[in-house]
């Protein structure tokens, strides 16, 4: 098989993943905590920046979850509408 047999299905794929969600809501990596207090004071610098950096990702991930619950809101108000019309054509 030659490698121009495989350029639509490279297309296709390209495709399907470049028309798939824009931003899909990742949670964020837990941050670590040390278990000795002597560890949490040796990287309190490090594991201070670690808990900053959670906290502002925790809320841009609630805020992409908040877009994508309304946006499927909207989505299967569209839907239902639709099957209303459909189920209206066929009967």
């Amino acid at each position: 098989m030659s490698c121009a047999c495989n350029i639509p299905l490279a297309l296709l794929i390209t495709v399907l993943m470049v028309s798939g969600p824009a931003h899909a809501c990742i949670p964020p990596e837990r941050p670590f905590l040390p278990a000795s207090r002597e560890d949490m004071r040796a990287y309190a610098d490090l594991i201070r920046g670690d808990f900053e950096a959670y906290i502002a990702d925790v809320q841009e991930y609630f805020r992409c979850i908040d877009e994508e619950r309304a946006r499927a809101f909207i989505e299967a108000r569209e839907v239902s509408e639709e099957y209303g019309r459909f189920f209206e054509a066929v009967e």
